[in-house]
């Protein structure tokens, strides 16, 4: 595996950005693919640019196996979803349990578009950072569902292809030691200034875990790992 060509889907967000820098750290040639679905936060596709130049920069070793980004248009996701993160509707929990940033088939439709590009890029690795330890329940962010995709697609593409979920059973706290231990302080410090994961887009407030609202379900689970993992180390 050490010689294949992996696609990372790249959000410019915590758990993408280490999850790039885990396949740079595992594959010979690394591609990225991001999606403008006329989400709210959108100010997470400028951080993408920010952060795939910071990497280029600040991490050699990586630079050279760093190749193509690419970014997909594909509004009509956000056109078919009622969701708090497409609308204007405010956070709240669904009579099943989930929260209304559930966006349906997302990553069903993200991996899906992602195999395409795979396919015409030569890549054989798709690299998401879907996990079910740390997570708000969304049933198309769990193993089974990675594992199903992935005999689809290649059956659909009729080659094999490999979805890697490097974050599927590691909590929050344990993506942030992954960082550091991939990156050292210079990753963990990327991933502090220039990452975005906050639902609202909120970039107003630079907390120690970096920029967010402080209050929605992802800046929740993203301050409370990098708590446990400053008690830890």
């Amino acid at each position: 595996m050490q010689d294949a060509k992996a696609l990372v889907l790249f959000s410019g967000g915590q758990d993408s950005t280490v999850c790039l820098a885990w396949a740079l750290s595992r594959y010979a040639h690394v591609e990225t693919i991001g999606f403008d679905y006329g989400q709210n936060h959108r100010v997470e596709l400028e951080c993408r640019g920010t952060v795939l130049a910071n990497l280029r920069t600040q991490f050699p070793q990586w630079a050279a196996k760093l190749g193509d980004d690419h970014l997909l248009n594909i509004d009509v996701l956000g056109q078919i979803s009622d969701t708090a993160l497409t609308s204007d509707a405010a956070l709240a929990y669904q009579a099943d349990g989930l929260p209304n940033t559930f966006v349906p088939a997302r990553n069903l439709v993200f991996l899906t578009l992602a195999s395409a590009v795979a396919y015409r890029r030569q890549c054989t690795v798709l690299v998401g950072g879907m996990c079910e330890t740390d997570f708000s329940g969304y049933p198309d962010c769990r193993d089974n569902t990675m594992k199903a995709m992935q005999v689809a697609l290649s059956l659909g593409l009729g080659r094999q292809l490999v979805v890697e979920t490097p974050l599927m059973w590691i909590d929050k706290a344990a993506t942030w030691q992954l960082a550091q231990d991939l990156g050292g302080d210079a990753l963990t410090a990327l991933v502090q200034e220039d990452t975005h994961t906050c639902y609202k887009g909120d970039r107003s407030e630079r907390h120690d875990w970096g920029y967010g609202c402080g209050e929605c379900p992802a800046c929740a689970l993203r301050a409370q790992g990098f708590a446990r993992w400053k008690q830890a180390v």
